[in-house]
């Protein structure tokens, strides 16, 4: 089996974490799977904060420090991924998905996702 690259959506993150048995059979052998990277942006980080925030969610303390210590790598906002950004067509409006959909497009990842919206775009996801 190749090594391959996952970049996972904010929902992903938060069930992998916390209630696995919502993943998919598919996504969850992936994430289990060491061989394989994966990759949580800032930009999740960055939703997961204004969430909680404003009460739509709780995160358990310590939260983003324990998803890097289960060995999920973070991945930064780059410029080019804003290039990208730009470039989407605007099919979906929330800002934090797309950015998801830029960076794996820009970064060659696989994105792990049940949205239906990001499926309209031409990257890769799986479910």
């Amino acid at each position: 089996m190749r090594k391959l690259n996952y970049l996972l959506d904010t929902h992903t993150l938060l069930w992998a974490t916390s209630a696995p048995e919502k993943l998919s059979a598919l996504v969850q052998s992936v994430i289990e799977n060491e061989r394989h990277r994966l990759f949580i942006s800032k930009a999740t980080l960055w939703e997961l904060s204004i969430k909680e925030n404003i009460g739509k969610l709780s995160l358990p303390r310590g939260f983003f420090e324990r998803i890097f210590d289960l060995g999920y790598e973070p991945l930064g906002i780059e410029l080019e991924h804003l290039d990208s950004y730009r470039a989407l067509p605007l099919i979906h409006r929330d800002p934090f998905d797309r950015l998801l959909i830029a960076q794996a497009l820009s970064e060659k990842l696989c994105l792990l996702s049940c949205n239906a919206q990001i499926q309209l775009y031409d990257v890769e996801y799986l479910w």
